[in-house]
């Protein structure tokens, strides 16, 4: 197809596409909640079929990914008031735009996943001295030593944590706490409900590979101040908290019973020095 760029990527990390299409569809609508105009041209330039995604995809799960966004958004620009020089990893990043979104001129901002999504993004995005890629998995703790933490750390995770074990989770998050004491992450996380949801309603929907499904279900994060006394919530919110305003009745109902089944929620921890 000319000069469009192919994906060669697992089946995993092929649901990257997702998030992506969700952010490009919102930002083509006559009033989006968010615009984002760099998904709309990796869409442009990618050799790949979106149909069965545009067919068969709820509209709640496109907002989902845009809300999702506008929060992970909010949370950066809140600890860079505090933190202007801070640090910001990008846990398993797809093609996320976040620091097209966010950057304020002097963060440190590093994109993180593997080895074959980091090869596809370099085909739509340049790395300068204070954004960088990291090419391996956020489990690998080799890559530790080589991010900045002197001026504040966030990590943010959006739509990656689900597809691990939780002692995998849990481990990572002690691994944190132990070479960044004082840093907060961000996430999103789904129900044991959710997983089943989102395992029919996104992944076999979506056409991605059963080998993509979520398997960990979170059902409160107060949980996670028991895997480390150095893990504290900050909090715990429904994905469409703060995100109804503007859509019929019919939809709001839609959204509401998204949250109060707990479908997804996101998550904001800090980890104590």
């Amino acid at each position: 197809m000319g000069n469009k760029i192919e994906l060669k990527l697992g089946k995993v990390q092929e649901t990257l596409v997702l998030p992506l299409w969700g952010r490009a569809v919102e930002s083509q609508k006559e009033k989006p909640k968010l615009i984002d105009k760099k998904a709309l041209a990796i869409i442009g330039r990618m050799d790949y079929d979106f149909s069965t995604i545009t067919k068969n995809m709820s509209w709640v799960s496109q907002l989902a990914w845009v809300a999702r966004s506008i929060h992970v958004d909010q949370t950066i620009n809140k600890f860079i008031k505090i933190h202007p020089s801070a640090t910001i990893i990008n846990l398993g990043c797809g093609l996320d735009t976040t620091f097209e979104r966010i950057d304020n001129g002097h963060i440190r901002f590093y994109d993180l996943d593997l080895p074959d999504v980091i090869a596809l993004r370099k085909k739509f995005f340049t790395d300068h001295e204070r954004r960088m890629s990291l090419s391996c998995s956020f489990l690998d703790t080799d890559w530790f030593p080589q991010v900045d933490n002197e001026k504040g750390v966030l990590l943010i995770a959006a739509g990656v944590f689900y597809y691990f074990e939780e002692k995998q989770i849990r481990d990572f998050f002690i691994t944190v706490a132990n070479h960044y004491p004082g840093s907060e992450l961000f996430f999103d996380v789904a129900s044991p409900f959710g997983v089943k949801v989102a395992n029919k309603k996104v992944i076999h929907d979506g056409g991605m590979d059963d080998s993509a499904i979520l398997k960990w279900g979170l059902k409160t994060a107060r949980t996670m101040e028991g895997w480390d006394t150095r893990i504290k919530l900050i909090k715990e919110y429904p994905i469409f908290k703060g995100f109804k305003k503007g859509y019929s009745m019919k939809m709001k109902y839609g959204l509401m019973v998204s949250d109060v089944l707990k479908i997804m929620s996101m998550v904001h921890v800090k980890i104590e020095k």
